[in-house]
C-alpha cells in the first residue's frame, strides 16, 4: 500500500507492507497535516514510520471512526488515571510519531483507539477530531465560570479550534489572527477581532515568545494562561507580568479522559454539533500522492491554507 514517509526532512509516498499486527483495521479516509507534522520535518527528524496523527476511516465493521492516536500500554499509573497522552511508553505509544500514522492507505489500530462518528459526520471530514480533542483537553483543565472573557493568541487549526469548544459556554472570544482568511473564519464562529481590555483566561496558541508575551498583557490580575501550542525551541517567559499579576498557568499536551467522558468523544460531538466546521477549516484536501505538494501547501499560511487533508 501507500504510506507517507520522511527521510532526511523530506516527505517521500512509499510502498510498503500492509500492517499485519493484532487490532482493527481502518481504511483510512481523510488525514490531517498538522503543524507538528511540519516541525518534525523541519527538524530533520527520519521518523521510523508512516506520518499522521489526525486520522480518520472506516472500520472494518463499517462504523466511520476517527482515531485516538495513542497506543497505551492500559496500565501504567497515567493510564489508570486516563491520563494516556502520558502513558509510560512516551513517543512509543504515538501514532505517527513512534509508530505508524494514518497516512496511508488503512491502518491496523487497538479496538480502544476507535471514536464513533455521529450520523452526520463523515470520515472525510473527521480528521478534524483529534485538533478539536486538543482543545477540548486543554480547555477542560481551565477553571470557566460563565461571563469570563477569553482571548486566543494565534489563528491556526488549533486556536479556530479552542474557539469552537468555546463557542456554546463563552462566547464572542477575542482572537489575534494575523492572516484575512483566518480573520473570515473567527468572524463565521462568532469571535471578534476587536481587542478591548483585559481577559479572565488568555490561550496561547501561537508558541513563541511573543505570543506568550502577549499572552500576559491581555490576562488581568489573578487571571489564566493556557499554554495550547506546542513549543519547539526555548522561548522567554513573561516573568514580570506573570508574576505581578499573579498569573495561574496550566500547560495542556494532546487529550487524555477528564472525568468520565474521553476529550476526543467530546471532539466528536463538538464536530457533529458544529457541521459547518470542515467547510471553514480544511482549506485543501489533496489525493495521498501529492503529499510532498500538501506539506508544502500547509506550510504556507500566508498563502490561505488551516487544515490541509489527504485522501487515500
Amino acid at each position: 500500500m501507500k504510506a507517507v514517509r520522511c527521510r532526511h526532512g523530506q516527505v517521500h509516498v512509499d510502498t510498503v507492507e500492509r500492517p499485519q499486527q493484532d487490532g482493527v483495521r481502518v481504511k483510512v479516509v481523510s488525514a490531517g497535516i498538522c503543524g507538528s507534522d511540519l516541525h518534525l520535518l523541519n527538524a530533520g527528524f527520519d521518523l521510523p514510520g508512516t506520518l499522521g496523527h489526525e486520522v480518520a476511516g472506516i472500520a472494518e465493521n463499517g462504523q466511520a471512526v476517527a482515531i485516538e492516536p495513542i497506543a497505551n500500554c492500559g496500565h501504567c499509573p497515567y493510564c489508570l488515571r486516563g491520563e494516556i497522552n502520558h502513558c509510560l511508553r512516551g513517543a512509543g505509544s504515538i501514532m505517527g510519531i513512534g509508530i505508524d500514522g494514518g497516512m496511508a492507505e488503512e491502518m491496523v489500530v487497538p479496538a480502544s483507539a476507535l471514536v464513533p462518528l455521529a450520523s452526520n459526520v463523515s470520515a472525510k471530514d473527521a480528521c478534524l477530531v483529534e485538533p478539536l480533542s486538543v482543545a477540548v483537553h486543554g480547555i477542560g483543565l481551565c477553571e470557566l465560570q460563565p461571563g469570563m472573557r477569553v482571548a486566543i493568541i494565534g489563528a491556526g487549526t488549533i486556536g479556530l479550534c479552542a474557539l469552537a469548544v468555546l463557542n456554546d459556554l463563552l462566547p464572542g472570544s477575542y482572537v489575534a489572527a494575523r492572516h484575512d482568511h483566518q480573520r473570515s473564519v473567527v468572524e463565521q464562529l462568532g469571535g471578534t477581532l476587536s481587542e478591548e481590555g483585559d481577559y479572565d483566561l488568555v490561550i496561547d496558541c501561537a508558541g513563541s515568545s511573543e505570543s506568550l508575551a502577549q499572552c500576559a498583557r491581555l490576562c488581568r490580575p489573578k487571571g489564566q494562561l493556557l499554554l495550547l501550542a506546542t513549543y519547539w525551541s526555548e522561548v522567554a517567559m513573561p516573568a514580570m507580568d506573570i508574576c505581578m499579576k499573579e498569573l495561574t498557568v496550566r500547560a495542556a499536551s494532546m487529550h487524555g479522559r477528564q472525568g468520565p467522558a474521553r476529550d476526543i468523544d467530546v471532539a466528536a460531538t463538538t464536530l457533529a454539533r458544529m457541521p459547518q466546521l470542515p467547510e471553514l477549516l480544511i482549506t485543501h484536501r489533496m489525493p495521498l500522492t501529492s503529499a510532498a505538494e500538501a506539506f508544502a501547501t500547509a506550510a504556507r499560511r500566508d498563502a490561505g491554507a488551516i487544515k490541509v487533508c489527504l485522501h487515500p
